[in-house]
């Protein structure tokens, strides 16, 4: 059987390096790109055909999230690993719904990532210990008051004009990266502040930073 192609997304490189020295360790795992931003992790899905992506959350342009659900769209075939820095439930809950198989820290990555990938090209799915135990409480607690989980207040593409926004970018710049016109943007930005009760780029910075599309 040949190794399983991936391919690793993640802003530092020294991260990618390092990550990739764990993976290219072993007989059955091969990293074969590599991309410093969402965007560019999306375009080399397409490209290259990987079997498995593995995603920082925390990246330019896209988000990993981000790049998980484009992802997920344009490649349902693809498996998706989360690797982050966050020990964070939202995240992992996010992960989840956007499509990946597992959810790995990075402070464990030397002991976790291998077996989650091979995991996730099993079709299994792969959770640390304290993630595992959030969707048990998460699970319990829904059981209890007989909610769902609540969709996410914005759409896709207002989330990716918000972390545009956020990141500094002009409506014509936003434009471009996103191939739509100005107008579009404006009318999204507009609904964004409409839904989120905002009244400018601060309070959607701020509103950015809280949901993990920016760094602060």
């Amino acid at each position: 059987m040949r190794p399983t192609r991936i391919l690793l997304a993640d802003d530092h490189v020294l991260v990618r390096r390092g990550v990739r020295l764990i993976l290219d360790n072993e007989p059955d795992l091969t990293v074969i790109a590599e991309a410093g931003d969402g965007a560019e992790a999306v375009d080399l899905a397409r490209s290259e055909m990987p079997d498995l992506a593995i995603l920082d959350i925390a990246m330019p342009r896209l988000t990993g999230l981000q790049a998980a659900r484009q992802l997920t769209r344009v490649r349902p075939d693809l498996r998706i690993l989360i690797l982050t820095m966050y020990d964070n439930e939202q995240y992992l809950f996010e992960s989840l719904k956007a499509g990946a198989s597992g959810y790995v820290l990075k402070s464990v990555a030397d002991r976790d990532l291998v077996e989650a990938c091979r995991a996730a090209m099993r079709g299994e799915p792969f959770l640390y210990p304290g993630a595992v135990t959030a969707l048990i409480r998460n699970f319990l607690e829904r059981a209890g008051q007989g909610e769902e989980v609540p969709d996410r207040a914005i759409t896709d593409r207002e989330e990716e004009i918000l972390k545009l926004v956020a990141e500094g970018h002009s409506s014509k710049e936003i434009a471009d990266l996103l191939v739509i016109s100005i107008k579009t943007v404006e009318r999204h930005r507009s609904n964004l502040m409409a839904k989120l009760g905002m009244k400018d780029r601060l309070e959607l910075t701020r509103y950015a930073i809280r949901s993990g599309l920016i760094e602060p």
